[in-house]
């Protein structure tokens, strides 16, 4: 019996598709249940402890309201580092950075749709050994499904980090859509795993060579 059916998918050969390694796999698996525990505590940690009571958020109130802001209480927020990093409770009825306010099927649908192309191309495009293109699959996965969670459970998204608070452009400078401030969004972990993950995985994308160019390495010279 030859060593590599000794070895099997554990050990896979560099170009395999992930899908054929168990490890690939396992790696995947723990990035993302990782990820998504961390999003999920945060956000409860942050709606127990932040404002002065625990804000508990209803599905039926969330659906029932136009104002998500009546939802939370004034003063729901607390400075970590002046000026620089604030916990600050908002409820998002969008997407990322707020867009799409209110279109809370479409973004669920969304969501499931990207999940299965996110692990489709872990599966495909990925091959057995490349982790680090693994590691920002999962991270993408945890960051979709724990807004997804929310969205199913809450009809809307648990947001609190809000870095730069009340910083605002230089010279009069404003942005085309409005406003002076330099970060006005509140965000989550989950949105952390998603810029996170994507810029690995842009990264990745940048540094691998083409295949045409793959394909010359390899050809051996001639005489």
């Amino acid at each position: 019996m030859s060593r590599e059916s000794l070895i099997g998918s554990d050990h896979p050969a560099a170009g395999a598709p992930a899908w054929t390694s168990s490890r690939a796999w396992l790696l995947l698996c723990v990035v993302t249940a990782i990820g998504l525990a961390t999003d999920l505590a945060s956000k409860w940690w942050a709606f127990e402890y932040v404002g002065a009571r625990p804000v508990h958020i209803a599905r039926a109130q969330v659906l029932a309201t136009r104002d998500l802001g009546r939802l939370v209480p004034p003063g729901a927020r607390l400075e970590v580092v002046p000026g620089v990093f604030d916990l600050t409770l908002v409820l998002n009825p969008g997407a990322v950075f707020g867009i799409g306010a209110g279109k809370r099927i479409f973004f669920i649908v969304f969501t499931l749709i990207a999940v299965g192309f996110a692990t489709w191309m872990f599966a495909t495009w990925t091959t057995a050994r490349d982790r680090w293109s693994h590691c920002a699959v999962g991270l993408i996965l945890a960051g979709g499904i724990g807004n997804l969670y929310d969205r199913l459970m809450f009809a809307c998204v648990r947001d609190f980090l809000h870095p730069l608070p009340g910083a605002v452009l230089p010279f009069g400078l404003s942005w085309p859509w409005g406003g002076r401030e330099v970060w006005p969004y509140v965000s989550n972990v989950a949105d952390l795993w998603l810029l996170v993950g994507i810029g690995i995985l842009m990264v990745r994308l940048l540094r691998t060579p083409a295949p045409n160019a793959r394909s010359a390495d390899r050809k051996p010279t001639s005489a």
